[in-house]
């Protein structure tokens, strides 16, 4: 008598070539980042310049009466200050004169809100008053160049000493060759000694 068959259960390890690269390829892991910003920060600091046709000659040839003779000097002005400059000018020292040896010119009387015409043997000097930033003054709309003459009318202000300069002009932007024109005159009568009478004038410009 035959004994019945008995069935086994059917196992499978029928694992594919892919299932094993599967099993065997390690874990993908997301990259980290992170980010951060750096500020650049670039200083440019404000420059400024000044020239002047550094000399002024004035010549006159004296009357009883007294003439006036007048030149001009350019101020030249550069600065990269976006809120401009400001420019002054004063006498080099305490003396406000024009000596030659032991004679003088005295400076006029005059102020920058009060020029006045000049008195004999002084001298002066004067801003037109339509300049751009100069400020309150009683200066003349305009100046020419006089030579000898006798009965002149322009109004002059007399040199500040060192110390206590008077503005020329003020601006609000920055400047290129910027210019302010300043005249100088000076009166003689026969009473005066004959010479070259000098003095020194400085001009300052100063960022805003």
């Amino acid at each position: 008598m035959k004994k019945p068959a008995i069935k086994k259960p059917l196992l499978s390890f029928g694992i594919t070539v892919a299932s094993l690269a599967v099993i065997a390829s390690p874990a993908l892991v997301s990259a980290a980042s992170d980010t951060e910003n750096t500020t650049i920060s670039v200083s440019v600091g404000s420059t400024i310049s000044i020239s002047t046709g550094s000399s002024v000659a004035i010549s006159i040839t004296p009357t009883s009466g007294g003439v006036v003779s007048s030149n001009s000097d350019t101020v030249s002005v550069s600065t990269n200050n976006s809120a401009g400059y400001t420019l002054t000018v004063a006498d080099s020292d305490a003396t406000t004169t024009l000596a030659s040896g032991g004679n003088n010119f005295p400076a006029s009387t005059g102020t920058k809100t009060a020029p006045i015409a000049l008195a004999n043997n002084t001298w002066g000097f004067a801003v037109a008053t339509g300049t751009t930033g100069i400020g309150t003054n009683g200066f003349d709309a305009s100046y020419s160049a006089e030579t000898n003459n006798a009965s002149s009318t322009s109004v002059w202000a007399g040199m500040p000493a060192s110390g206590a300069p008077m503005m020329l002009k003020t601006t609000a932007a920055t400047a290129t060759n910027d210019t302010t024109t300043v005249w100088y005159a000076a009166k003689a009568t026969t009473a005066q000694p004959n010479g070259t009478y000098t003095d020194t004038v400085t001009y300052t410009a100063t960022t805003n």
